[in-house]
């Protein structure tokens, strides 16, 4: 891993793409070489890959950003010691709705703003900076877009057009937007597990939930 990181920085160069060819290449002989690589995005490293950059191949790679030096011992057994383990990230993702707790997108749904760019999720601490999760922080499911800052900025809403628009809402739907602005971020409404939850089935769940659905009409 360690060799990864220093290849990319130094060969590789942040913001190019690189393949899967010239991974092994790099490293003759070291078994799961592209897993090593892979491997980075656990310390803050960003990569993105054909499912996140439409303009990539299924082949390419793109070295987008550096992370925690992992070639520094302390600052890589501190990244490990606040890494969040599978099970809990799953639990996170799960009872956020698969989706970002800022823009509402969903993972691997495309921004509006930006068609070719499909959105990749992650647990991250709500306090948390750029570099990483920081103690003390709730668990809370962000799109890398959000995380780092860079998500779609909406249009200008003037205060009193927003003010309107709430008074259209219904009460349930108040209590909603009073649960997200004292938290500072949104949360799954039921609507949305439901969403989420289909969009999870098999093929033959699907159709046999599509056709009770649409029974009810």
């Amino acid at each position: 891993m360690v060799r990864g990181a220093l290849w990319l920085l130094q060969v590789v160069g942040e913001g190019n793409v690189f393949t899967k060819e010239q991974v092994r290449s790099a490293f003759p002989g070291v078994s799961q070489a592209d897993r090593r690589i892979r491997d980075l995005r656990d310390f803050g490293w960003v990569i993105k890959s054909s499912a996140e950059d439409a303009s990539l191949s299924p082949n390419e790679q793109r070295f987008v950003r550096r992370g925690v030096p992992v070639w520094n011992r302390s600052a890589r057994r501190a990244a490990r010691a606040k890494a969040i383990t599978s099970k809990e990230r799953y639990a996170i993702l799960a009872r956020d709705g698969f989706q970002c707790v800022v823009c509402g997108v969903g993972g691997g749904e495309p921004y509006p703003d930006s068609p070719t760019e499909r959105a990749v999720l992650g647990v991250f601490r709500q306090d948390a900076g750029d570099g990483g999760s920081e103690a003390g922080g709730a668990l809370v499911t962000k799109c890398k877009r959000c995380k780092s800052g860079g998500g779609a900025s909406p249009p200008a809403v003037g205060l009193f057009r927003l003010i309107n628009d709430v008074e259209l809402l219904d009460e349930p739907e108040k209590v909603v937007l009073r649960r997200w602005v004292k938290r500072g971020w949104r949360g799954p409404t039921p609507l949305d597990r439901v969403w989420s939850a289909y969009r999870h089935l098999p093929d033959e769940g699907k159709t046999e939930f599509e056709r009770r659905l649409m029974a009810d009409e």
